[in-house]
């Protein structure tokens, strides 16, 4: 149940009869005709822009359409008002009734909110995809919660979702790495090192350095990199991954896939891909512009093999193969890609770190050419992350040597307010993380305020199940007419405006819209909780009169059921008390 898209149904087919009657043209396109919440609930219950957006190619007078629909609409029993305003908004009031079907809806409708927008479109969501080098980090970790509650909110939208994790195993990072395990083998047989030419110092790595030893005892003591360096790369790499998966585990997040980017080489993939390109006169030799700015000193033109890149929206052409043959960086992620559209995927969506904006036009522009713009590609970029405890900024990690883990923060408060706190701000905009303040017990901490309604509400649950029936099978069939309170009416309409927020959400790729509502609703729950402080009447849990109660214990269950799914798409789990 959509309450928003089925009084938006009533409009269009009220519309409808009005081009019948001849009092609006033919050949109107009613896509932009919305029904919404309207920005001063004094005005009503919802609204709608029809008038307004079918002014002009009417070619009619706004408010000459909207008293026109205005009196279609009240022809309806279940919309009691409908009134023009200004130059030609129409504001509606609903019955009673409608509301209160929106709580049975919740209760009785375990899909209550889900949504069949997405068609099942097969969308891949790749996110933190780190080098397999340490330990995630607090940057990861907001990537990582970003891209697995997107995943999850397309998923709850009608979405086919693929969560996918790509492994930098190709490049020079991972040498560093297995010479850093080398050093931490060669210190677990009782040898003095030194950590030089950017070797990873951090301790991470000294069970790693152990598990070699035990595998291999002394056979790569004292021998060169030609006997030992691509079985410890190897080795290190997979231990990496080891650690990295049981990060992400503490954080809630499990992949559908792993791709090793180690795996475009040596199999003509990445050949492969740039071939597809030149096959579309994409791919040419050509020597590149000076950099803009301050010339690096050593800088020089040089003829490279090039993409075309400009051809599909990119500011500049890009080099994908060196002067001397071997491939740029870009390359084999040209060939990720390349890989992702001959899976099938309808739609691709990547999550980067803040300090990848300069990746945004290529690798754009690279999938806009694979696909023939087939196949559209959003990256969505997460911005830093600044730690604090004790009003001070958090200090670094032993542990990882450079760096905050997010082990650090999961450890320090926790998955799901961890998951919860990253998801109140919109990924592109920075974020404070406060170990105090994410803590706090008060309606100013969010993760704290949505978690206690939904304890607050099992509590009343509770209470009422001394005298009445209160499962939600019983109260899906229990008569609600008796909420009318503004209070309970103020509830049940936030509770309304779920399904469409979820679809708000989704089509936006927002899903700290999620974490909003959720506040919103737990204070619209608050607020009615503490009036019945003052008005016994709107207590919950009404003793002795199991009717009366069961209505209100419909309401309030209904809320949970909301919360639970919200905090769901946001990989939280509810707390079932607060103490």
């Amino acid at each position: 149940m959509n309450l928003f898209a089925d009084i938006r149904s009533r409009v269009l087919t009220c519309l409808d009869a009005l081009v019948a009657e001849g009092i609006l043209p033919e050949g109107l396109d009613f896509a932009n005709a919305a029904v919404e919440p309207p920005r001063d609930a004094a005005h009503g219950d919802m609204a709608t822009n029809a008038a307004m957006v079918l002014a002009k190619p009417a070619k009619m007078n706004p408010r000459a359409i909207a008293e026109a629909l205005a009196a279609k609409l009240q022809e309806d029993a279940d919309i009691v008002v409908a009134e023009v305003a200004g130059p030609g908004f129409l504001n509606m009031r609903l019955a009673p009734s409608v509301w209160h079907g929106v709580v049975k809806a919740a209760l009785g409708d375990p899909s209550y909110g889900q949504s069949t927008m997405g068609q099942g479109i097969k969308t891949m969501v790749e996110y933190v995809s780190a080098n397999p080098t340490g330990p995630l980090h607090v940057g990861h970790t907001r990537g990582a919660v970003f891209g697995d509650a997107l995943a999850r909110l397309l998923d709850y939208a009608g979405y086919d979702v693929t969560k996918e994790y790509y492994i930098n195993d190709g490049g020079a990072q991972v040498d560093v790495l297995a010479r850093s395990v080398y050093l931490r083998y060669l210190e677990a047989h009782g040898q003095d090192v030194a950590f030089e030419d950017g070797t990873y110092p951090g301790d991470y790595l000294i069970p790693v350095g152990e598990a070699l030893k035990g595998k291999v005892g002394d056979a790569y003591v004292g021998e060169g990199e030609d006997v030992w360096l691509v079985d410890v790369r190897e080795f290190a790499t997979e231990k990496m991954m080891d650690l990295i998966r049981a990060d992400l585990a503490a954080l809630g997040v499990t992949m559908d896939s792993f791709f090793s980017e180690k795996s475009l080489y040596g199999t003509g993939l990445i050949e492969d891909a740039i071939a597809d390109l030149d096959a579309k006169g994409l791919i040419y030799r050509g020597v590149l512009e000076p950099p803009k700015g301050k010339m690096p000193e050593d800088w020089e033109p040089r003829e490279q093999t090039l993409f075309k890149s400009t051809a599909h929206g990119d500011d500049v052409d890009r080099p994908v193969q060196k002067s001397d043959g071997s491939w740029t960086y870009f390359a084999p992620d040209i060939a990720y890609h390349y890989d992702k559209v001959k899976r099938g995927y309808d739609q691709l969506i990547d999550v980067f770190g803040a300090d990848h904006g300069g990746y945004v036009k290529r690798m754009k522009a690279a999938v806009s050419a694979l696909s023939d713009g087939n196949v559209p590609l959003d990256i969505k970029l997460t911005q830093l992350v600044k730690l604090y405890k004790d009003g001070e900024p958090f200090k670094m990690s032993k542990r990882a040597g450079t760096f905050v883990t997010l082990r650090d923060v999961v450890d320090q408060v926790g998955a799901n307010v961890t998951r919860f706190h990253m998801l109140t701000r919109k990924n592109d905009a920075p974020l404070d993380f406060d170990f105090d303040k994410v803590l706090e017990q008060s309606k100013d901490n969010p993760v704290f305020y949505v978690n206690y309604a939904y304890a607050r509400v099992n509590s009343a649950v509770g209470k009422a199940s001394a005298f009445a029936d209160v499962s939600d099978a019983t109260l899906a069939g229990v008569d609600v007419s008796g909420l009318t309170h503004d209070a309970e009416l103020a509830l049940i309409k936030k509770l309304a405006e779920w399904p469409r927020l979820v679809e708000i959400a989704a089509k936006g790729q927002e899903p700290h819209r999620i974490a909003f509502y959720l506040y919103d609703l737990a204070s619209e729950f608050h607020g009615l909780y503490h009036q019945g402080n003052s008005d016994e009447s709107l207590r919950f849990v009404q003793d002795g009169d199991s009717e009366t109660t069961q209505s209100k214990i419909a309401l309030i269950r209904a809320v949970a059921i909301v919360i639970s799914h919200g905090l769901g798409i946001l990989g939280v789990t509810p707390a079932e008390e607060m103490r």
